[in-house]
């Protein structure tokens, strides 16, 4: 009987072991289980926390607001040329597009995209007299002023932001605008496509602005294009009689003379990188070829371009 009890024994042993293994393995997943669980939570969180464009409502909303000032007038790009920029300035967190037409009143068209957008607006309209539209005057000086206006009447010292010349016909990286919302007064960066040269740039040295890279006029105290600055909001509510100056002022000088009213070379403040990065283009939307283009329309339906 002992025999056949040991043997017995001896055959069961190895599956007893097996199955003892086997529950303690399993019993240490469960526990491992919700650590790792939590773990992974967290690296999302992190990840989540850490991405551009991306952060909680609280976080957000702390940002400087960034205003942008959008000149624009009636021509067959027109729409072609906002839509562009709505694409990228929807992403923008903090953001509210100043659009003012070159027109006596608000056009259905740009009334309709602005509705659309996705992207918070003040739609404004002031017309420029004709004797200012001759070749060689500046251009949309009436509509920057009256964007300026604007925020000084609806703006205090309590808002904060940062004004920037969004002209319709530029290209915009999104990292520009992380760029420009810590500017405290002025801030600089180089432009793509303007002045005859790939690229036009301020000089920097120390960290300081001691000079300009341009292909025209670098004779200017402020060599530098309309997409290539942003003032701080105080700063403009704090020069009331800042603005773009119509008479005395040539084509391509009107940003050195507005400059001129609020700041000085000494203070402007270098982004992107000391202003060795380019992040805004003066791309210019191609004229369109529209020689084929009935005079009077023949199509039954009346399609928005």
């Amino acid at each position: 009987m002992k025999s056949v009890f040991f043997s017995r024994f001896f055959i069961l042993l190895p599956w007893v072991l097996i199955v003892i293994i086997m529950i303690d393995i399993d019993s240490k997943r469960t526990i491992r289980a919700p650590v790792a669980g939590r773990t992974g939570r967290t690296q999302r969180t992190a990840r989540t926390a850490g991405a551009p464009g991306v952060g909680g409502t609280h976080n957000q909303s702390a940002l400087p607001i960034i205003y942008a000032i959008t000149p624009t007038y009636t021509r067959p790009v027109q729409k072609a040329e906002l839509t562009r920029l709505a694409h990228a300035f929807r992403q923008v967190p903090r953001f509210h597009w100043i659009v003012v037409e070159d027109s006596t009143a608000r056009t259905e068209l740009v009334a309709r995209f602005l509705a659309r957008c996705g992207v918070p607006y003040t739609h404004l309209h002031v017309f420029t007299p004709r004797r200012f539209k001759r070749a060689g005057m500046p251009r949309a000086t009436e509509q920057r002023n009256v964007a300026l206006a604007w925020l000084r009447q609806h703006r205090s010292r309590r808002d904060t932001g940062v004004v920037f010349f969004a002209d319709d016909d530029n290209t915009y990286s999104l990292e520009l605008f992380e760029e420009m919302r810590s500017t405290r007064g002025v801030s600089v960066w180089p432009v793509g496509f303007v002045g005859g040269r790939a690229y036009e740039r301020p000089l920097v040295s120390g960290g300081k602005v001691v000079g300009w890279y341009t292909g025209w006029r670098p004779d200017r105290p402020f060599a530098t294009d309309m997409a290539g600055f942003a003032v701080n909001l105080q700063v403009i509510l704090a020069n009331p009689r800042a603005q773009f100056k119509r008479r005395g002022s040539q084509p391509g000088m009107q940003e050195s003379d507005f400059l001129k009213q609020i700041t000085k070379v000494t203070e402007l403040e270098p982004k992107a990188n000391n202003c060795t990065r380019v992040l805004v283009w003066h791309t210019r939307t191609e004229k369109p070829h529209l020689a084929n283009e009935p005079k009077h329309r023949k199509d039954t339906v009346v399609i928005e371009v």
